[in-house]
């Protein structure tokens, strides 16, 4: 398997140029965030996964975690040693809060760092990236005596978090849940099963801190009867330490498909005397509060995408660059070529190139806006910021994780048949990618979300906004004149006609015909995805112009970039008009059959 290297131009490119560091470094807290900071701490993390994680993915993936017979599991060998360095290197705490322990960085430096983890162990970092969920969740909503207790140790990495939501019956349907919670003085006893919780138990640290949505017993039915509570592995004592073992235990562990390293566990609660759990927030509310952590892990799960993407992307120009095969097109009765030279390689490499770096910039041009969202001194700031962050969250989970799969698996085609042999490593990536669509709403979800919460409820503002947006970018194209920037002018200018035309059919009809509309919400996710990672790739091509004309710079680097936005946008953005028209006429062919008639 090839090596993996931290793209670090790139990413440099994309938080300087287009995520606007100088704006986010100004904000409260943020003063001392500056690019030679990010450029520090990139080449750090770059360097762990690297040497440290990256090493461990093949060989995690054929060992797996086991469980053994006293409900105890067992990671990959080298894992807990490599946690044990990745807290003791501070990495968990990068973006967490400083008042509870942590860096305070902003979500701007965060991004890039958990694209690399993906990118080197997706396996590794999914434990880090829930926990950073869990903390959010009781930072905003956990009782003082919570945050004193465990806060701590869990920015710290000394224990880690968990999100418990599905059950046998309820996988997104959460109002099916039946975990109970029975009152009993300061706590709560639960018990009932939760499945698919990843890293729901491991032997990294030494306490597990489970987010558990679950019923008091007098609940309203539903959605609205849910509450979270908090239910340590181990209770802890009055000094802060690990004490008697709590009733929650693992009975069973997944087979899957991929992510072999990442334990997915069975939890059974209560099956002694119940699980005693401690009432986050208010009861009731138990689905509000896990929405925080979703929402965040949505965003992360949409970097995990982008992650595994530029791994397999890296491993098949590795491979291009040294397979020999073939004579190149041009030159008759040649000598076999590496296979880098034929067209058809060449357009999967550049497929592949041109949407991880759409995708990237997307990605961290909202990770900017969740830090302004959060820290703008200016309320209307704030409040704008939020509505662009809303409306891209289910764009970047959803299209950054379907790409995932397709790029992943184009990583396979460019290796041949050698892809399909579990030995090159290609093929792991394929299998690890494919949860990424599924897990923290699926793709449909994100779609429904997108139509539902994300246009119908503010009749699309938020989104003619954006494209307000992406369509001032156009004047700047007048300053800079040659083929490649025209050409991505007009095809971006079409893209967002379509999109334009997409959502205000979308919005018009929803109220009244919303069986319509959510047949295309796929589609408009996708559509919405290519024509904002279009607009990045346009501002990337304008920007990289402007530092050649300067003579500023890598050239070779500007060059690139603009070559890559030009293929973006005769392939990708070239879609726009189809997916518009899917979405405004093609109901009817998906509502004609009926279920018998399948």
């Amino acid at each position: 398997m090839a090596s993996y290297s931290a793209p670090l131009r790139d990413m440099q490119f994309v938080i300087n140029e287009l995520a606007d560091l100088a704006g986010v470094a100004r904000l409260p807290g943020y003063g001392e965030v500056t690019p030679e900071l990010v450029e520090t701490v990139l080449d750090a993390a770059g360097r762990f996964a690297a040497e440290m994680l990256a090493p461990l993915n093949a060989a995690g993936d054929r060992q797996g975690s086991k469980l053994g017979p006293d409900g105890a599991v067992t990671t990959p060998t080298g894992f807990k040693q490599a946690y044990a360095r990745f807290t003791a290197d501070g990495w968990n705490a990068l973006a967490l809060p400083a008042e509870h322990g942590g860096q305070g960085l902003p979500q701007l430096l965060s991004a890039p760092v958990v694209e690399m983890w993906q990118s080197a162990n997706m396996a590794f970092a999914l434990c880090p990236m829930l926990t950073q969920g869990a903390v959010e969740a009781l930072v905003l909503y956990g009782s003082a005596a919570l945050k004193k207790t465990y806060l701590p140790k869990m920015v710290a990495g000394e224990w880690t978090g968990t999100m418990n939501l599905t059950e046998p019956q309820a996988g997104s349907d959460l109002g099916q849940v039946r975990c109970r919670a029975l009152r009993e003085g300061d706590h709560y006893r639960l018990s009932g099963q939760k499945i698919f919780i990843t890293y729901g138990e491991h032997d990294w640290t030494g306490n597990i801190m489970h987010l558990v949505l679950a019923r008091v017993p007098d609940a309203p039915a539903g959605v609205k009867g849910i509450s979270m509570f908090l239910v340590p592995k181990f209770l802890v004592n009055g000094d802060g330490t690990p004490g008697r073992r709590n009733d929650v235990y693992c009975t069973a562990l997944e087979h899957k498909l991929g992510i072999h390293a990442s334990p997915t566990a069975v939890l059974n609660y209560g099956d002694r005397d119940g699980a005693i759990g401690y009432l986050v927030g208010e009861e009731n509310r138990g689905l509000e509060y896990m929405f925080v952590m979703m929402n965040l892990a949505r965003f992360m799960v949409g970097v995990q995408g982008i992650g595994i993407a530029e791994r397999a992307w890296q491993q098949a120009l590795t491979f291009a660059r040294e397979r020999v095969q073939s004579a190149d097109a041009a030159v008759r009765g040649g000598q076999p070529v590496t296979i880098i030279h034929h067209p058809d390689v060449r357009r999967m490499l550049m497929s592949m190139k041109a949407r991880i770096e759409a995708m990237r910039a997307l990605a961290y041009v909202v990770a900017a806006h969740l830090d302004k969202a959060a820290h703008h001194p200016d309320e209307q700031a704030r409040a704008q910021a939020q509505a662009f962050v809303d409306l891209m969250i289910p764009v970047i989970k959803g299209c950054c994780t379907e790409n995932a799969i397709d790029i992943t698996s184009t990583g396979i085609q460019i290796h041949g048949g050698m892809g399909f042999i579990e030995e090159t490593g290609a093929a792991q990536h394929f299998r690890d990618a494919r949860i990424s669509t599924i897990y923290e709403g699926t793709t449909g979800i994100q779609g429904k979300d997108l139509i539902g919460r994300k246009l119908a409820r503010d009749r699309g503002m938020a989104a003619r906004a954006v494209i307000a947006w992406m369509r001032a970018l156009d004047a700047e194209f007048e300053q800079l004149q040659n083929a490649d920037l025209q050409a991505i002018r007009t095809r971006l200018a079409t893209g967002i006609d379509a999109l334009e035309t997409a959502v205000h059919w979308a919005v018009a009809h929803y109220a009244s015909d919303v069986q319509a509309v959510s047949a295309g919400a796929v589609p408009l996710l996708r559509l919405f995805g290519i024509v904002a990672g279009g607009w990045q790739m346009a501002r990337a091509a304008l920007i990289s112009q402007q530092r050649l004309n300067e003579g500023m710079g890598d050239a070779a680097f500007y060059k690139t970039k603009i070559s890559t936005a030009r293929y973006y946008a005769d392939y990708e953005l070239t879609q726009a008009a189809g997916l518009r028209e899917s979405i405004v006429t093609g109901a009817a062919g998906v509502l004609a059959v009926n279920g018998d008639q399948f």
